[in-house]
C-alpha cells in the first residue's frame, strides 16, 4: 500500500495524475495533515494512519513517501516506523518502508529512484545460497515495457527479478472482479533474494543506477549500468549483458526480431533522413530516444528534460557531436524554452508527453506522444517502446505523424496513393 505522509491534497493530486496516465485507479493512503500536524509534527497522524491501514486494508507492505510539508517540518520517518513497531501497531510479518520524496528536490524521477533504492535498503539480503537469476531495474517505464523486458529474458532462458514491476498491476484486464492487491508486481521474497543474484542490470542513469549502487554496496552484487533499451543499439546492449551474465545464447527468435527492425529502418530511411526533431521528456527515456533518432539519420536539434543533472547534457551532447553538433540541449528546462527555440528555428517533428500538444498545435507540427504523462490518448500503456518490438512501434508512430501531415497539406497534384 503506497502511503503519502502529508496533506490530503498532495495525495489526491498524484493519485489523479497517475490514474489519468495509466487509465487505472491508483490506490494510496495519506497521513491527512492539518494545521496541527504542520506545527507539532506528523507523528500522531502517521501512527493513526498505520493503525487504520493494517486494520482495514491489511497489506503486507506499506511504502511511505514524504511530501514537501512533512520534509519542511523535519519529520523523522525511520523513528516513526520504529515507534510503531515497538508499540505493536505494525503487525508481525508486516513491513513499512520509506523514501524521502519532497517535490523541491529533483523531479518525479528522483522520487522514483529513491523509492527503488529503499526497496533494496529494506529488503535485499545476502546469504550463502547463491541464485541463478539476474536483477533487472527497469527505470521509469510503462507496464507494457516491463512485460516486454520480461519476455525478452524469457526468450533467452534467463530468470529475472524485476523491481519495481507494474505489469499486471496498472494494466489489468476487466474481469468483473476487483482485487485491491493484483497478482502482478514483485514479491517481498523476490526482493529479499536480490542480494544473492548473479548480477544487476540497471536501465537508466537517473532512475535505476542509484538502486544498483545500493545493492552492490550492501550485498556485493555486480552491476551493469546500462541505458534504457529504446532503439537498436541500446537493445543490443541489454541482450549482450543478459547473455554474458547469465551465460546463455541469444535465440534465433530475437535475431529475427532484430532483423525485422533493421529491415523497416532501411525501408523508411528516405522519410527520416535529415529531419529536424525536438524531443522533451524524462532524462533516461530521452537519452536513449535521441540515440535511436540518430540511428534513423534524423537530427535531434532541441533536446530538453525537466529533471536536473548535468549528466543529461553531457551524454546527449556526446550522442549528437557528429549528427547535430549545434543542437540545443538543456536539463532542468521547461516547455517555454522549447517553444521559443522552435519559433526561432522550426523543426519537422516533435516528440514528448501530452503537455507538448500545445506547442504542436501552435506550430502545426507532427507530434508523437512519448513518455510520461500521456493523458489524452489510451494505447501507450498497452504497447512497449523498449526492445526491438518497441522500436518498431515508435517507427510506426513517427512515420504516421510525418506522412499524415504531408497528405493533409500537400497540393492536389501531389496527393498520391503511395508516398
Amino acid at each position: 500500500m503506497p502511503h503519502s505522509h502529508g496533506s490530503q491534497g498532495c495525495c489526491a493530486y498524484h493519485r489523479s495524475h497517475l490514474t489519468r496516465h495509466y487509465k487505472e485507479p491508483v490506490i494510496a493512503t495519506t497521513s491527512a495533515f492539518t494545521e496541527g500536524a504542520s506545527v507539532f509534527g506528523g507523528l500522531a497522524n502517521m501512527t493513526q494512519a498505520l493503525s487504520n491501514i493494517f486494520s482495514i486494508y491489511n497489506p503486507e507492505i506499506v511504502a511511505v513517501h514524504t511530501t514537501c510539508l512533512s520534509e519542511v517540518i523535519g519529520d523523522d520517518i525511520p523513528m516513526m516506523i520504529k515507534k510503531a513497531q515497538d508499540e505493536g501497531i505494525i503487525p508481525p510479518g508486516k513491513t513499512v518502508i520509506h523514501a524521502n520524496t519532497p517535490s523541491f528536490v529533483g523531479s518525479h524521477i528522483t522520487g522514483f529512484a529513491n523509492m527503488t533504492t529503499a526497496m533494496v535498503r529494506y529488503f535485499a539480503q545476502r546469504t550463502t545460497n547463491a541464485k541463478n537469476q539476474i536483477n533487472l531495474i527497469p527505470g521509469f517505464v510503462d507496464p507494457a515495457d516491463m512485460r516486454e523486458l520480461k519476455r525478452i529474458a524469457h526468450e533467452m532462458g534467463v530468470k529475472l527479478v524485476m523491481f519495481p514491476d507494474t505489469s499486471d498491476v496498472l494494466d489489468l484486464p476487466q474481469t468483473g472482479v476487483y482485487h485491491m492487491y493484483p497478482k502482478g508486481g514483485t514479491t517481498s521474497a523476490a526482493l529479499k533474494s536480490t542480494g544473492d543474484s548473479l548480477a544487476t542490470l540497471a536501465l537508466g542513469y537517473f532512475s535505476a543506477h542509484p538502486a544498483a549502487v545500493e545493492l552492490d554496496e550492501k550485498c556485493n552484487v555486480p552491476c551493469a549500468f546500462l541505458e534504457m533499451p529504446i532503439g537498436l543499439t541500446q537493445t543490443d546492449r541489454l541482450i549482450h549483458a543478459l547473455r554474458n551474465y547469465a551465460g546463455v545464447d541469444v535465440p534465433a527468435s530475437l535475431n529475427y526480431e532484430r532483423g525485422r527492425l533493421l529491415d523497416v529502418m532501411s525501408d523508411m530511411h528516405q522519410y527520416f533522413h535529415g529531419k529536424r526533431v525536438a524531443v522533451a521528456g524524462d532524462p533516461d527515456n530521452v537519452i536513449s530516444l535521441v540515440q535511436f533518432l540518430t540511428e534513423l539519420d534524423m537530427k535531434p536539434v532541441y533536446v530538453i528534460t525537466g529533471s536536473p543533472g548535468n549528466h543529461f547534457e553531457s551524454r546527449v551532447r556526446e550522442l549528437l557531436k557528429e549528427q547535430a553538433p549545434d543542437a540545443k540541449i538543456k536539463q532542468n528546462a521547461d516547455l517555454f524554452d522549447l517553444h521559443q527555440w522552435i519559433k526561432n528555428g522550426p523543426v519537422d517533428l516533435l516528440i514528448g508527453n501530452s503537455y507538448c500538444k500545445h506547442i504542436a498545435r501552435a506550430e502545426n507540427l507532427p507530434f508523437v506522444r512519448f513518455g510520461f504523462p500521456v493523458l489524452d490518448r489510451m494505447s501507450h500503456r498497452l504497447f512497449p517502446t523498449v526492445g526491438y518490438t518497441g522500436a518498431l512501434r515508435l517507427l510506426d508512430k513517427i512515420i504516421d505523424a510525418l506522412l499524415d501531415k504531408q497528405d493533409r497539406e500537400c497540393p492536389d497534384e501531389w496527393f498520391e496513393l503511395v508516398q
